[in-house]
């Protein structure tokens, strides 16, 4: 269990989905969370929901804390917060920044070139211990700084920063992919003639199934397509209608449209 205080910049959707993590996992006691916000009614919904110290002030806060997790808009007074940092918080105290967009260059401008900084794009996943979020370090932080908070709300891929928008795009964005996938196969389901609730169950099924099935056997999913298909037959026949609906390069499409935005949003 973490020893050190983390105080929370942002109490918005994902500081809060964050928090609900890694209370229930026991990462840290919720006592030792810290959470400042703009918004009273925010703070407030924190503060009865998991337990959080919401009540004092920032500069309390951040003289306490060894870890400060950035949740802000990038608009939001950051040269403000940043001196802030620089006058209260101890030398090695590591700025955790979500915030898409902020790059380690511009963190450094804003809480100093010397400080231990860490850019972290989390998975949309934090309740189900699923999910990898994508990690970049500066020069000043460690892995063993942050590993233990970061592993409570899921998997962590460390990262060279020219990756971060791809990940984005691709690894934070894909539970909508999968969302999307299982929404048109049980409408399919429907569409041939199962009722919504059994074509829903035997979607999810097969997609945990079919993911367990990659991870045990170690096959590459064409050997398992091959398996699965004789010639001429029914699994074929779908098969080939769905390679004639352009799925693969639709999918491919999303992907490369969502990475483009990302690379878009961080350069304004």
């Amino acid at each position: 269990m973490i020893e050190q205080r983390i105080h929370f910049i942002g109490g918005g959707q994902m500081a809060e989905a964050i928090i609900r993590a890694i209370t229930a996992n026991q990462t840290i006691a919720a006592g030792r969370i810290s959470v400042t916000d703009i918004n009273e009614a925010r703070l407030q919904v924190l503060t009865n929901a998991y337990g959080v110290d919401t009540g004092r002030s920032q500069e309390t806060y951040l003289a306490e804390a060894g870890l400060i997790v950035l949740a802000v808009r990038p608009q939001d007074a950051l040269d403000e917060l940043g001196q802030a940092v620089t006058r209260l918080a101890a030398p090695d105290a590591v700025i955790v920044s979500i915030v898409a967009g902020l790059t380690l260059e511009k963190l450094a401008g804003v809480f100093g070139a010397g400080r231990p900084i860490v850019r972290v794009i989390p998975n949309t996943l934090t309740d189900t211990g699923y999910g990898y979020s994508g990690v970049v370090l500066n020069a000043n932080a460690s892995r063993e700084q942050v590993d233990e908070f970061l592993l409570g709300f899921g998997k962590v891929q460390y990262m060279e920063e020219t990756f971060l928008d791809i990940f984005t795009g691709y690894g934070v964005a894909g539970p909508n992919y999968i969302y999307y996938f299982i929404e048109s196969l049980v409408d399919a389901g429907v569409l041939a003639g199962l009722p919504r609730e059994q074509a829903w169950n035997v979607a999810l099924e097969n997609m945990a199934g079919a993911v367990l099935m990659l991870r045990q056997t170690g096959l590459h999913p064409r050997q398992l397509l091959d398996i699965n298909n004789s010639p001429g037959g029914v699994g074929m026949h779908g098969l080939y209608e769905l390679n004639n609906s352009d799925f693969a390069a639709g999918l491919q499409r999303s992907v490369m449209a969502a990475v483009k935005r990302t690379t878009e949003l961080g350069a304004k």
